[in-house]
Formats: structure tokens, sequence, C-alpha cells
């Protein structure tokens, strides 16, 4: 089968020693179209981020980098600025027509908490080559806010794929003819291409600004945190918004998004050339986002936005991103917001579930 693996073929790979664990998986760690990844029981300080390179382990690379050593084990802070690698609990042996991505979950991403997955041998991040056989490491840098983990948080999933199955600018055409993709026009170029909304019905909130000053959050307190203690508001009654250098916001989608069950997608940036920023921990959306099969109506996508060199103009409509869309190699025995734990399902501007509504 040609496509992204669903839940149910995810298991049989669990089964069938494709992918082995060093402690027993958990409820709701395998999803509709991704396994989520757990951290093990160290992390690795190091001097800076780096990968292994062809034919180096990311061992031999950790004894090369490694600063200290910290055990997780009664929970630790990953400090604001520093670069940390963790071992993770899963362990590869793909076969030789399977390949695999992974990202940031969204909860990950809405914390400025950059997440990436390294390899034995490898000479990027996130990319995993057919037939890998080996350990997996999960590289740390949190940008914003301190965080206290644990062995076991999941900052991170996987999603495997056989052959080629990302749709044609002319398939997603069709696809949206058929089944709107978007509650309005669609803009089709490599992907389906979405814009920042700064005109929100009723208010003028827009967004959320990190605040460069903060407390330390523990990734396993859920609707803990005051807002207000690690975001400012952004306001806007004009339909823009300045954004400044090195700053990290949290913005919102103009278009409701929806993900039938027989595919999943991706986000990516959109071209350098539109601007100095960038919307990046490019995220996973998975069959039934946002759908009506799966009790949504639409779902906005959330913007976790960074401005780099000079301070940037941000209009309403502006376009920032795009979705790449990939068909399922079957559709999965769970959607998304359907009957399971999905956090976002029917989401707005929402920040991640460590803060209070």
């Amino acid at each position: 089968m040609t496509g992204v693996l669903p839940s149910q073929a995810i298991e049989k790979m669990l089964e069938h020693g494709e992918i082995t664990v060093s402690e027993p998986t958990v409820d709701g760690q395998i999803q509709p179209a991704s396994l989520d990844l757990r951290l093990g029981h160290v992390a690795y300080r190091v001097r800076a981020s780096f990968l292994a390179g062809e034919g180096q382990s990311m061992a031999d690379r950790i004894s090369e980098f490694e600063m200290h050593r910290i055990d997780l084990s009664q929970g630790a802070v990953l400090e604001k600025g520093c670069v940390y690698v963790v071992p993770l609990m899963e362990h590869l042996s793909l076969p030789e027509h399977i390949s695999a991505v992974a990202n940031a979950k969204s909860s990950t991403g809405r914390l400025d908490l950059l997440t990436r997955t390294i390899t034995d041998g490898s000479a990027e991040f996130d990319r995993i080559k057919p037939g890998y056989c080996g350990p997996l490491y999960a590289e740390i840098c949190p940008r914003s806010f301190s965080v206290l983990v644990r062995p076991g948080m999941r900052l991170n999933q996987i999603r495997f794929r056989s052959g080629q199955a990302v749709l044609t600018d002319a398939q997603l055409t069709a696809l949206h003819q058929h089944s709107p993709l978007v509650d309005g026009p669609a803009l089709i170029q490599d992907g389906l291409g979405f814009s920042v909304d700064l005109q929100l019905p009723g208010s003028d909130l827009v967004g959320y600004r990190a605040k460069p000053h903060t407390g330390v959050i523990d990734l396993d307190r859920i609707g803990a945190y005051d807002p207000r203690d690690y975001w400012e508001e952004v306001r806007s009654s004009e339909g823009r918004i300045i954004l400044d250098p090195g700053a990290f916001y949290i913005l919102v989608s103009r278009e409701a998004v929806h993900i039938p069950p027989e595919y999943a997608a991706e986000m990516a940036p959109y071209l350098a050339m539109v601007g100095e920023f960038r919307v990046h921990y490019a995220g996973f959306f998975d069959p039934g986002f946002g759908h009506d099969a799966a009790g949504g109506a639409g779902s906005r996508g959330v913007l976790e936005v960074r401005c780099h060199e000079a301070p940037f103009v941000l209009e309403h409509g502006q376009i920032v991103g795009r979705l790449v869309y990939e068909k399922m190699a079957q559709v999965p025995d769970q959607l998304y917001g359907a009957g399971i734990a999905s956090n976002y399902q029917g989401q707005g501007l929402k920040l991640s579930k460590h803060f209070k509504s």
C-alpha cells in the first residue's frame, strides 16, 4: 500500500518488531496517523545542536559535545536557551520500503519548545530513511520558557509512509471541489495556502507574544497556568501588527481547515521571500482534523511565528504557510477528535493545553 500508514498499521509494526520500545506503550500514544515518541530517563546538556553525520553514531557524537548529563527520573528542568539531547524509548527497524518523518507535537510547538528527532548516521533532522535500524533521539531547545520534564513525556511524534503520497496541485484542486478543504476560496500552489487572521470577530485580540522572563512550566500540568504570567496579549484594530525581531507569537489562520479521513497533512513554511519571519514547527494534521466525519466543522490552524532580522509588518489575510496533503494508505481505525483525546478539534486562537482558558 502506498501512503501514510494509519494507526492499525502502526500497531502491526509494533507487533512485528519494526518498532520496539524500552517500556510498554501507553494509552493514546498511537494517534490516527502517527506514533508519539517518549523521553527516556537521561538528558545530555550539549554545547550546540548537531547531527550525527554519515556513518557516525549519536552515542559517539554525544560524548564529543556533552557538557553534563541529567537524570530525569524525578523530574528535571530544561533551561531556556540551552540545548539537550534525550534518548527516546522507541527504537526502529524499518522495512526497506518504509520511511518516516518526525515533528514536534502541537502543544510542544505552542510553547516555543524546539524539538527535533535525530538518528544514527543522520544528515538532516526529522527525516528517517527507508530501512533505518537504530535508536531515536530528541534534540530539545526551549526558546521562550524553561520546562520541567520527566521520562515518558511525549514532545514529538513520528509518521510512517510507503512510497510517494503527496497530492499534486491538480489532485488537491479536485479534492477541494469534491470535499471542501477550507471554508472559503482555496489558494492552491505547492499545497494549500493559508493566511493569518488579524480581524477576529467581536474582538481586537489577535494573538499572544511570549514574555521574556517567566517561571518554569511543568509539562504534566494541564490547564494550570495563568496566561497573563507567560504571555502578552497582542491587539489590533487595524488588521495589522508589527513583529519584533526575536519575539515569539501565537496567531491563528483565517481559514478553517478540513482534513478528510482518507488524508493527512503537514504544515510547511511559505516562501522566504514573503518576509523576514517564519511560521515554524511545521506540524502534522491528522485524518479527521476539523472534518464533519469526526465531529468538526473546520478548525483553524494555530500559527507559531518568529520574526528574524528586522521588524516586519504582518497584514490581515497575508499568506504565511501551506498545507501539504498526503494520501493515507488506509483510513485509520480512529479519527482525530472522534472518540479520542484531541485537544485542538474545533479550535480558534488557542494557547497550549497547559494554560487556563
